[in-house]
């Protein structure tokens, strides 16, 4: 599957940054803004194979879960801590957002937007959507807490933080006009409220 939201991400990251990639996958994200950008940082996957592909990828990864906490980093330790298509897959995503604000200066989260209209579509036919960014039945799906565009701006707000840029993409393109309804990806960056 190709990864809009990656190109997205680079574009934010200045050069020479301290990235944390939380649930890295295989660490093509953080290779490329290592490559990119002179990006230096670390990854966080729980998954074995993943963990593997991220070592093979010369990336740094720490095997850990995302949600016990990212206690052995300090505050501010990094510049950017980013959470790729990640969000959906956790069980308290306003504990795991405070976390990032707490080590980060500031968070990148991408999430498939539940609200995209082909979604609400699937859901009016009475079966629960599969798609692209949703490519799981519903009875062997990582995901957990599916959540709109609105829903995430809501949550920015309950945990205190600023969103200082935000997209919306269907299939790599920006989407303008009634994003939450008409884009299958949002994108955003935040920090916390001064």
């Amino acid at each position: 599957m190709q990864r809009y939201d990656y190109d997205l991400i680079a574009s934010w990251i200045p050069e020479r940054s301290r990235v944390l990639d939380l649930g890295c996958g295989d660490g093509v994200l953080m290779a490329g803004l290592a490559a990119t950008n002179a990006a230096v940082g670390y990854g966080i996957e729980i998954d074995d194979g993943n963990v593997l592909a991220s070592v093979k990828n010369g990336v740094n990864v720490l095997q850990t879960d995302i949600e016990s906490g990212l206690a052995s980093f300090e505050d501010n330790s990094f510049d950017f801590v980013i959470l790729s298509q990640t969000l959906q897959a956790m069980r308290n995503a306003e504990s795991v957002l405070n976390e990032m604000l707490r080590v980060g200066r500031e968070g990148i989260v991408t999430f498939p937007n539940f609200g995209y209209w082909r979604h609400r579509l699937d859901i009016l036919r009475g079966r629960m959507p599969e798609s692209k960014a949703l490519p799981y039945k519903w009875y062997d799906t990582p995901n957990i807490h599916l959540c709109t565009v609105k829903d995430f701006e809501d949550l920015c707000v309950t945990v205190g933080a600023e969103i200082l840029d935000e997209r919306v993409l269907h299939e790599g393109r920006t989407v303008s006009i009634l994003p939450n309804l008409l884009g299958s990806l949002g994108v955003f960056r935040f920090r916390r409220k001064p």
